[in-house]
């Protein structure tokens, strides 16, 4: 299946990017711990990681490729790139515009992006000095963002999946090599950033041209198919990342918060993006230039299995990682960053987080497999009005549960939010006809739960007899985290087969694809 195919292809670059962001993660705990240096990079860091996940996985993906792959559905490849040239143009400057504005006015910009900070001038000062060496990589990203939509629109998935590894690479070598050399490793980190998103841009630059596609650059003009696009990006960016939106929410708020807050909703959220980065991204990515092709062609009932089979393949990965990430929390934290400045406290305060975060993941990653149903039909209207409910929701649960249960009041807004956002979408695309969902995805939905649940209650059970263990000294923490994902994985895999969750050709093809 096509869509399969696509999804595993950037499903498994995506897995390939989260590897090396656990050990970019697990040397930036090493060295940073959770402290005042360590809140202050990760302000720098969200703030324009931020427009890159809504850029490269919202706006752009949702504003830009309907048109592109409608315009190379319908006129042809030239048309299409000089619709691609002209965007090219407006992005550039308009994003330079913004760099250098925020750039000038980064102390009044962090005053609302981390107010806590202000009552801690070497924290705040840190902080403002960072974010302005990490902030060209919005630049290089945003541009980066549309070349990525050129390629996925075309069929080609595996350049612009593989651009996150890029990152991690940087971000390794700035940690381990630049940091001989600066201040402390958070201004390594900060340039490692910045960096990154210009071997990126590089990177997808040079694959679009290897794809038929040298984009070049043209006078900056408001045409009518520019216009079109420019509506729509900033009501889809706030439609397609409201996950993105609450989690710059939980900063503002944290920052107001004991110190390390930060810090702690920082590492649950990494660990809680790998399958939320892999089946996501890949869901979205994948189904969004299918969805518009489809819909283009007045193929409505491919559309609507097409968003079946996304839904059914999200459910399928994203209930048994949510119940595994709940269950054995601590034990995942410990083993990836209990080292160096990371100690025992942080890893109690950051496992809490992450099991409250991993209530949401399904919600998190079925908004990437519904959205595309309205962003294909070029609706963006609906969807914001939705995601302005859920921030909402988010906002005010914030500051309701900030006080009695600081960060973990915070992550369980965004999990509530979250939901509220999935919910009312596949509501109003099933009461508009756009969602139907079919007896195959209504017999393995339950199949599903079942065996995710069977799943972690033995996965709980394997976890106290390690505890067990591990205090007899039989063996590591390590090989007993190892033992029990694995195994957690091979009886989830048996249990689906059992229950009929899944044949053993679904299973046969996600493996295949993968391997490929």
């Amino acid at each position: 299946m096509a869509l399969l195919r696509s999804i595993a292809t950037v499903g498994g670059f995506t897995m390939v990017s989260r590897v090396l962001g656990f050990i970019r993660d697990i040397l930036i705990a090493a060295f940073l711990g959770t402290g005042l240096a360590a809140d202050a990079f990760f302000v720098a860091f969200k703030f324009p990681n931020l427009f890159r996940r809504l850029f490269a996985e919202g706006a752009f993906n949702a504003a830009f490729v309907p048109q592109f792959a409608g315009l190379l559905e319908s006129e042809g490849k030239r048309p299409a790139q000089i619709f691609a040239e002209q965007a090219l143009a407006v992005l550039l400057w308009s994003v330079l515009a913004l760099v250098v504005l925020l750039q000038i006015t980064m102390p009044y910009v962090m005053l609302g992006f981390a107010p806590g900070f202000a009552d801690n001038p070497e924290q705040f000062d840190l902080a403002v000095l960072l974010t302005r060496i990490t902030f060209p990589y919005l630049l290089f990203i945003s541009l980066a963002s549309l070349m990525a939509g050129v390629l996925n629109s075309m069929g080609r998935f595996a350049a612009a999946a593989a651009t996150p590894i890029l990152l991690n690479i940087c971000l390794i070598g700035a940690v381990t090599l630049l940091a001989k050399f600066t201040a402390t490793p958070a201004h390594a980190l900060a340039w490692g950033v910045s960096i990154a998103g210009m071997v990126q841009f590089l990177w997808l630059l040079i694959h679009c041209g290897r794809a038929g596609i040298w984009l070049h650059l043209r006078r900056p003009r408001l045409t009518p198919d520019v216009r079109k696009m420019l509506r729509r990006i900033l009501p889809v960016a706030i439609g397609a990342g409201v996950y993105q939106v609450s989690l710059l929410i939980d900063t503002i708020i944290a920052s107001l918060l004991p110190s390390g807050s930060i810090s702690y909703l920082f590492f649950a959220d990494r660990v809680n993006q790998l399958p939320l980065g892999i089946v996501g991204v890949a869901v979205g990515t994948a189904l969004l230039p299918l969805m518009s092709r489809q819909i283009r062609g007045d193929d409505e009932t491919a559309a609507l299995a097409s968003q079946n089979r996304a839904i059914e393949f999200t459910l399928l990965l994203t209930l048994p990682a949510a119940v595994a990430l709940v269950v054995i929390a601590e034990p995942i934290i410990s083993v990836l960053f209990e080292r160096g400045a990371f100690d025992a406290e942080s890893v109690k305060a950051t496992a809490g987080a992450l099991a409250i975060y991993a209530t949401g993941l399904p919600a998190y990653v079925l908004v990437k497999a519904l959205a595309p149903g309205f962003f294909a039909r070029e609706d963006t209207a609906t969807p914001v009005k939705i995601a302005v409910f859920a921030l909402t929701v988010n906002l005010i649960l914030n500051l309701i549960l900030m006080g009695p249960f600081l960060h973990l009041g915070i992550a369980t807004a965004t999990s509530v939010s979250a939901w509220c956002n999935a919910l009312i979408l596949a509501y109003v695309l099933r009461k508009r006809g756009h969602l139907k969902f079919d007896p195959r995805i209504i017999s393995r939905t339950p199949r599903m739960i079942a065996a995710s649940l069977g799943m972690g209650a033995a996965v709980f059970y394997g976890a106290e007899v390690m505890s067990e263990l591990q205090n007899s000294k039989a063996f590591g923490e390590i090989i007993g985290v190892a033992l029990l994902v694995g195994g957690g994985l091979a009886l989830y895999a048996g249990l689906s087969l059992a229950f009929g969750a899944a044949t053993k050709e679904d299973l046969r093809r996600i493996l295949k694809r993968n391997a490929t």
